[in-house]
């Protein structure tokens, strides 16, 4: 029987976090700061920068994302926070026109990241880590919280690269409702945290 737990990513847990993302992927060389940044100022910046800013991210306040430890190892990673701080969302043009949200309300959220080692893929720890994000969303003031998932099932072959955006079913199954479908196998959902159930988090069945 694993044991799982999911917190917030902190100043002493940053490598931790790290370690998370980088077991598969393109995490390693994005440092989750591919929501942040707009295209250019990515394209300027090398990992070595990523990872600064990413730093800053987690030395400030409310921390960008939570850490999914398996018996202790730093298993997963999920970007969670408000919509506004994650600048490249408002301007990727399939989602600017599928939410009916102000982009510049920060009480709206974002779950737009997520990434799992290989070696605990396949456990449930997705579907864990987003219950862990609505719950902290929740707990930092958040109204609603907005995602891009991708649809496997609708047609069109998706990469496991893609998979970091999470999968539509995962986000359905927490309670999140389909708002618009902006490409046939990319959807935006929407929960309303005044109107949602608190649910548990770390269950990784």
């Amino acid at each position: 029987m694993t044991e799982t737990t999911i917190v917030p990513v902190t100043p002493g847990s940053f490598s931790d976090a790290q370690h998370a993302m980088s077991g598969g992927g393109d995490g390693r060389e994005c440092q989750c700061q591919w929501w942040t940044m707009t295209n250019a100022e990515f394209q300027r910046t090398d990992i070595e920068g990523r990872a600064a800013a990413f730093r800053s991210e987690v030395d400030a306040a409310p921390s960008p994302g939570l850490v999914a430890y398996v018996d202790g190892d730093a298993a997963g990673w999920v970007r969670v926070g408000p919509r506004t701080r994650q600048v490249r969302l408002s301007k990727t043009r399939a989602y600017a026109g599928g939410t009916a949200e102000p982009w510049d309300d920060a009480d709206v959220w974002a779950v737009s990241c997520f990434a799992v080692r290989k070696e605990h893929r396949r456990t449930g720890l997705n579907a864990a880590l987003l219950d862990a994000a609505i719950a902290f969303a929740r707990e930092n003031g958040a109204r609603v919280v907005e995602a891009y998932p991708v649809d496997p099932d609708a047609g069109r072959k998706v990469t496991s690269n893609e998979l970091y955006h999470g999968a539509l079913s995962t986000f359905l199954a927490a309670g999140f409702r389909e708002v618009s479908r902006p490409k046939p196998h990319v959807a935006l959902v929407s929960l309303d945290l005044a109107g949602s159930k608190q649910t548990s988090a770390g269950d990784p069945s």
